[in-house]
């Protein structure tokens, strides 16, 4: 009798498998639900496990309507989904992210030098003495405020540099100001002090560009793959500046087969998706996409009073609580606007011999804070909208309802509600002569598209709403 309750329960299983390879793909099947996943029925209730929190939580909000509804087709609309971590790793979720996790035990320093990406070379720590302990030192990536956010992003890298190879590649896009090269650099630091053999290269997509034309024009082509292609680990920064060079391009699809077929682990970053920043429909964009994927954001208010108060910290800097939460209010995102205020903060005390206070921090800080509070036109609102959706200006003022711009225009009238004080009447004579019962109807559906995490089709493929507004937001502060 029990074995034919698992062999019912197989069967399940299998159907279950069968769905989702047919919704998600073999490639994201493989990714996400071939080994890492466990599927169990208990009672009423499909039981998802998984061994890490993040792929707990990647599964529920990446996956979590597509195995809900290969559920309700297999096994009918009274059972429910629960995800769950296996039982051993519950135990220790806690403590997931180790100086020696498992999988990636601490190994001999390499004797080698370790290519950097400003070409200069870093020396090998001096050895220890046979039974003394190296003293453990600070994680880079533990020094990242964690927010919001960042916090998948920064997960990520923690798996790839306890788990070499396994995701490969991560690609990490993002406005500017938000944190990428800081999450490189910090990734970097903290590979080399595990202490693993390999070549680590970090470095620009403007330097890796200029190295290969150097190698074209001077023959050292040979020397340049053996650099780029027989490392541990590429980390290149700024992807998007890749886009056009059709040489480089082709290069660059080279040197990523390579290492993917060597399972080394490359870690990309960008100012926007694979296919935006290298072109849809292209075969190294694809090889981006197929690994994972993080968005990365400019942190809230509560990461930003941290990043003044750590600065300040650092500093040696006495600085009242109300003067970090003026700079945390008024200066929305970059951690470099950030810094740069409390530098000039720091001056203007020294320079007027006055202790640091909320008069002088408003005083020497008054056109900092005027410069960020610019006022957000319903003709900027259009531009933000056209470059995220790929469309033209005319097409979210064009009267008929085409169903490329329909979507574009109803999250373009939701952000004219957020941004600007013009009235409904007002922003549906700005789209095509709507009425204001239009502009109502838009901002409730855009709001619910939200809670409900609706898609919406851009240039470069299928995106959440609510990510989409945030690149539109992106593009509102960077223009």
């Amino acid at each position: 009798m029990s074995q034919n309750v698992r062999t019912h329960d197989m069967d399940i299983v299998s159907s279950l498998h069968s769905g989702l390879l047919a919704r998600v793909g073999r490639d994201i099947f493989d990714l996400w639900f071939a080994s890492r996943t466990a599927l169990e029925l208990s009672g009423d209730t499909l039981v998802v496990r998984a061994q890490e929190p993040f792929t707990l939580e990647r599964l529920r909000k990446c996956f979590g309507r597509e195995i809900d509804a290969v559920c309700r087709q297999v096994l009918g609309p009274s059972v429910r989904v629960a995800f769950r971590l296996e039982p051993s790793a519950a135990s220790t979720a806690a403590h997931s992210v180790k100086p020696e996790a498992p999988g990636c035990p601490a190994q001999p320093e390499p004797q080698a030098h370790t290519a950097t990406g400003s070409g200069k070379a870093t020396h090998p720590e001096p050895a220890v003495a046979k039974g003394e302990v190296r003293p453990k030192r600070a994680r880079a990536l533990d020094a990242i405020v964690v927010g919001e956010g960042n916090r998948i992003a920064l997960t990520s890298a923690r798996m790839v540099c306890r788990q070499s190879g396994e995701f490969s590649p991560l690609y990490v896009y993002g406005p500017p100001g938000c944190g990428k090269t800081q999450l490189l650099d910090a990734l970097a630091q903290d590979i080399r002090q595990v202490s693993r053999p390999g070549r680590v290269v970090l470095l620009s997509a403007e330097q890796f560009t200029s190295h290969f034309i150097e190698a074209l024009r001077g023959g050292g082509l040979p020397g340049f793959r053996r650099k780029y292609r027989d490392v541990q680990w590429l980390l290149i920064d700024d992807v998007q500046f890749f886009r056009g060079k059709r040489a480089t391009l082709v290069e660059l699809l080279h040197t990523v087969d390579s290492l993917l077929r060597q399972k080394r682990q490359l870690v990309l970053a960008a100012d926007r998706t694979p296919a935006e920043a290298i072109g849809a429909g292209s075969d190294l964009a694809a090889r981006m996409s197929a690994g994972l994927v993080c968005a990365i954001q400019p942190h809230e208010k509560d990461g930003r009073l941290e990043i003044a108060r750590r600065f300040a910290r650092q500093r040696g800097l006495e600085v009242p609580d109300d003067v970090l939460d003026l700079i945390a209010e008024r200066l929305p995102g970059d951690a470099r606007q950030i810094f740069g205020a409390m530098n000039r903060v720091d001056a203007s005390s020294r320079a007027h011999q006055r202790p640091i206070t909320l008069e002088l921090a408003e005083e020497s800080l008054e056109d900092i804070f005027r410069a960020t509070r610019r006022v957000v036109r319903l003709a900027d609102i259009d531009r933000a909208v056209c470059d995220v959706f790929g469309i033209e200006p005319q097409q979210l003022k064009a009267p008929r309802k085409a169903r490329a711009a329909a979507g574009p225009r109803m999250l373009a009238m939701w952000l004219a509600r957020k941004y600007t004080r013009a009235a409904y009447s007002e922003i549906g004579r700005h789209f095509g002569c709507r009425s204001h019962s239009t502009v109502i109807s838009a901002q409730r559906k855009v709001s619910g598209w939200v809670d409900s995490g609706e898609t919406i089709p851009l240039a470069a493929g299928d995106c959440r709403v609510g990510e989409a507004l945030q690149r539109i937001e992106a593009h509102l502060r960077a223009c």
